[in-house]
């Protein structure tokens, strides 16, 4: 069996949209692409090169495979080593859509059941990059083994983020940290089950004042 493993460059205000360019995705308005070089960070170069060091497949959503068809393919320089080997891992591909997938070693995944047969196959580490899509079906369905959150110290106010709509409740738990020098958290999780039915201060207020508030909020009024 394979692990899933989400990897997310993000914003303190869980913003990952556009974080390598301004025109990666301007959708929505957002005119704050390239946000993670102009806060660039040397510190997490150590962990990409953990992620990406070794054997791995990608799974992705389509927009961002599309972002990755027109771009690493053709990059040269710096980037053309990590532009090899993504052109050379399997890419899969969670689609509803019959778009043509022509980058080297594509494949078209349709639901979440595909990615559930592939986790239960045998091969490399599937690893999630951008795609803030499929995040909360893969999460509802408890196929995310690990997520690598990578925070930067910016507020972007606005943009795509990581556990948007349909993400649901439940716990996780922190296996692995470090904060870089410039600040940068960098924080590993797995799933860490269910939130507890309930909780509250030891002692609830049964004031009238509180009596009051409960009315409003039953109402709608405050």
């Amino acid at each position: 069996m394979r692990r899933i493993i989400g990897a997310a460059f993000l914003t303190l205000d869980g913003v990952m949209q556009a974080p390598g360019g301004p025109s990666e995705d301007y959708t929505g308005g957002f005119d704050e692409g390239g946000w993670l070089f102009r806060f660039g960070d040397d510190g997490i170069f150590e962990t990409i090169g953990s992620l990406f060091g070794g054997k791995y497949d990608l799974l992705l959503g389509r927009r961002t495979y599309d972002i990755f068809a027109a771009y690493w393919p053709y990059v040269e320089g710096e980037g053309a080593e990590m532009g090899t080997a993504f052109t050379r891992a399997n890419k899969y591909v969670l689609t509803r859509g019959q778009q043509p997938l022509d980058w080297e070693n594509s494949h078209r995944l349709t639901g979440i059941d595909d990615v559930a047969a592939l986790k239960a196959g045998d091969g490399p580490d599937l690893i999630i990059q951008g795609s803030s899509t499929i995040y909360p079906g893969l999460l509802a369905a408890g196929l995310i083994d690990r997520l690598t959150l990578m925070t930067f110290p910016v507020t972007l106010g606005s943009g795509k983020r990581l556990f948007g709509d349909g993400t649901p409740a439940g716990a996780l738990t922190m296996v692995e940290h470090k904060v870089t020098p410039k600040g940068t958290v960098i924080a590993t999780y797995q799933p860490g089950g269910a939130i507890p039915a309930s909780g509250s201060f030891p002692e609830q207020s049964d004031s009238a004042r509180e009596q009051e508030r409960q009315r409003r909020m039953q109402t709608g009024s405050w």
